[in-house]
């Protein structure tokens, strides 16, 4: 059943959760491979999932969920042992990081090697999100390194979003095209192979949290903690939401389909001022 479905209904989806769904299942269910798909019982899928952490716990009941439901309406399958599973819901997360937390931060993602050190920087900078920094490759950044153009089969929402890079981040790119003798080929933030996408988060992020003392966040904080930096400067809600490409809000519904506008020139002056906020120079003595 996992493969008919990778095979003819993953097929349409994105290469990255093509790999998540189907790999989550088989490692969760990997003494269920060889068994036939209809004697999985819900009981059998209630023990599974309650070994799982909450967030791993709800990834698995919903691509369960879908395959299933997916050999149901096929026939495949006499019914869905997923369905309404008792998982723990999810808790909205709202930690936004204060101006002294962002400069700590800051100060010592400059003392940590690349290239999570730099990754951690253009997440402050941009607001983009972990996957698109860390897979972010040369040729997705124009020749004069002023933007950075995310193809849809990097955007979690399938829309290509032309990224405007402030003078720190340039001058990021600038040092690391430097490192690499001005080979603007592959990956920009590669792995210790120089080849594969960086994957050292969890260790490298606890370190990050030692050195800079500051605790509780994670990767992701980052996005919102720019986007509400914008919010504070001002800058209109409809370019914060263009800025972290979001197409749901202000850029959703009918609103979304008639307004064609880009908003090129407002997200450019939005992270050039996020960016001369210069909290990562004010970092220095309260890293110290």
């Amino acid at each position: 059943l996992i493969d008919d479905w990778t095979r003819l209904h993953l097929s349409t989806r994105k290469p990255r959760y093509q790999a998540e769904a189907a790999g989550t299942i088989k490692r969760v269910f990997a003494d269920w491979l060889n068994r036939p798909a209809e004697r999985l019982a819900r009981k059998d899928v209630v023990q599974l999932i309650d070994r799982l952490p909450p967030s791993m716990a709800r990834a698995t009941a919903a691509y369960g969920r879908a395959c299933y439901g997916w050999g149901a309406k096929r026939e495949s399958v006499p019914g869905n042992p997923f369905v309404s599973l008792p998982v723990q819901a999810s808790t909205k997360r709202d930690r936004v990081l204060d101006d002294i937390e962002v400069a700590r931060v800051w100060a010592a993602a400059l003392g940590t090697p690349a290239p999570f050190g730099p990754i951690v920087r253009l997440l402050l900078l941009t607001g983009q999100r972990r996957e698109e920094v860390g897979g972010m490759a040369w040729a997705e950044v124009s020749a004069d390194l002023a933007t950075w153009t995310i193809p849809a089969e990097r955007t979690k929402n399938g829309v290509p979003s032309v990224v405007p890079l402030p003078a720190p981040a340039q001058a990021m790119l600038r040092a690391r095209l430097a490192e690499v003798r001005d080979q603007r080929r592959g990956l920009v933030f590669s792995g210790e192979s120089g080849k594969a996408v960086f994957g050292g988060w969890s260790k490298s992020k606890a370190k990050l949290d030692k050195d800079s003392g500051v605790i509780g966040w994670r990767l992701h904080d980052l996005r919102r903690t720019m986007a509400t930096g914008l919010q504070r400067l001002g800058v209109r809600l409809e370019v914060t939401e263009a800025v972290l490409n979001h197409v749901s809000g202000t850029r959703g519904g009918i609103v979304g389909i008639y307004q064609r506008h880009d908003w090129a020139a407002e997200k450019r002056t939005a992270l050039d001022g996020w960016a001369a906020r210069r909290w990562h120079r004010a970092g220095a003595q309260a890293a110290a």
